[in-house]
């Protein structure tokens, strides 16, 4: 099977990437075509989606983030059961961060790596005829990138789309299809991103409404004509992180739900097995593991429950005593004594670590980041450098008295001193591992 892709983009965030993204995988996928997703840069949420639409995992490639091997790799493995992957592409399709050409975390780093085209969507509220000269821009920034064709969003009116189309057309630049602007077809948010696929007991039904809008709004015979082979690169297993234990206990609900797809599939592939708790119905980690991984989420909508969870927390405490437990962002804050809710309510935490936090007291954290280890631990070894990301509004509040867990430095180099804590087999951190430093 020679599958094909292409990627989904836009000027800037909120132009419609995710809905048209949606749309099209589910839409294909009605067709009858094996359709594989992916999502550029760090980002659990969108890839669940994707996961929902397509029914197969979605994987993450994140070109400052991750080695160009095991980028290499994860666009292999989707390609390899697929007709088409469709990537969704991060932010406006030329913003990543400083760093060496191809490697700055931008989609169009994707795009000229790989060599395939951009469908780019266009939101045109407010404009008519000067999208074409934002359309000319894009496309003429960089000769690697090629832009295939374009999706008119939030159209207003049929003199609008008259309009619109022309200006575009004339660029000789197809336009793939125009969407008008429907509330229906928004999905909700939150201060993170989207409400979690998981948490929509109508997701099908969402799916099939985005799918008819692409049937009625988009030219799909054009956007799969624009789709260019992916190359096919050796499936060597490059593993993301080395597995923390044999038998991981992994927290999994609504709580507990941010895990990369490259991550969990690296640790199968390396003879781990995963078993899944949940700390919201008040499941202790099972003893039979030797390692517990809390990751992300939103422990801080569901701190009353968390603290109410006794057998949770006494049965951490017990695993605590002879195996590591790790916590990232949301289990580090579970990991603290007490979390801080958004109306002000503290409420007591596992106290397996000295600090606290708050979600009352709200401050973004977000960018990339480069941890330099401080201890062996479940992500690598000290002196191991690894990157990710940290995207969260809690603030620490109490620092406590723990040894930390990293000194971090940003996408450029720029120290921001140390990071988390560790306190006997209990390590934690705001940081989100993505994959070791590539030394080559």
């Amino acid at each position: 099977m020679t599958a094909h892709g292409l990627i989904v983009s836009a000027p800037r965030s909120g132009a419609g990437k995710t809905t048209v993204t949606l749309a099209l995988i589910a839409a294909l996928a009605r067709r009858g075509m094996a359709v594989r997703a992916a999502k550029a840069g760090p980002d659990y949420i969108d890839a669940a989606f994707h996961a929902g639409a397509a029914s197969a995992v979605s994987y993450n490639l994140d070109t400052w983030a991750m080695p160009p091997a095991l980028l290499d790799s994860l666009l292999s493995e989707a390609a390899r059961s697929a007709d088409i992957v469709v990537i969704e592409g991060v932010m406006g399709l030329f913003d990543g961060v400083p760093a060496p050409r191809g490697r700055c975390g931008a989609t169009a780093d994707l795009a000229a790596r790989y060599d395939l085209p951009v469908v780019f969507v266009l939101d045109v509220s407010g404009q008519s005829q000067s999208a074409a000269a934002v359309v000319r821009g894009f496309a003429a920034h960089d000769p690697a990138v090629r832009i295939a064709g374009v999706v008119l969003n939030r159209i207003g009116s049929e003199r609008h789309r008259e309009l619109v189309t022309q200006a575009v057309a004339a660029l000789n630049i197809p336009v793939l299809g125009t969407v008008p602007r429907d509330e229906i077809l928004t999905l909700p948010e939150r201060h993170l991103g989207l409400v979690q696929a998981g948490e929509h007991g109508d997701l099908a039904r969402r799916l099939d409404a985005l799918a008819q809008m692409a049937e009625r709004c988009l030219n799909l015979d054009a956007v799969i004509a624009t789709a260019a082979p992916v190359k096919q690169h050796a499936l060597e297993k490059v593993c993301s992180l080395r597995p923390p234990g044999q038998r991981i206990a992994l927290a999994r609900d609504a709580a507990f739900s941010f895990v990369y797809s490259h991550i969990i599939e690296a640790w199968r592939a390396a003879g781990a097995e995963i078993i899944h708790f949940s700390p919201l119905t008040d499941e202790p980690p099972p003893q039979s593991c030797d390692c517990c991984w809390l990751p992300g989420g939103y422990p801080e909508l569901h701190a009353g429950a968390l603290s109410a969870a006794a057998r949770f927390r006494v049965g951490l405490e017990r695993f605590a005593r002879t195996r590591a437990v790790h916590g990232e962002c949301g289990g580090f804050m579970v990991l603290g004594q007490g979390l801080e809710d958004a109306d002000g309510a503290r409420h007591c935490m596992t106290s397996l670590l000295g600090h606290a936090t708050s979600f009352a007291k709200r401050r973004l954290h977000l960018g990339y980041r480069e941890a330099r280890l401080l201890c062996d631990g479940p992500i690598g070894r000290a002196g191991e450098i690894v990157r990710g990301h940290e995207f969260h509004y809690a603030t620490l509040t109490e620092a406590g008295h723990d040894a930390p867990f990293s000194e971090l430095a940003d996408a450029e180099g720029r120290p921001l001193g140390s990071s988390g804590s560790r306190r006997g087999n209990v390590t934690g951190t705001f940081f989100h591992a993505i994959a070791p430093r590539d030394e080559r």
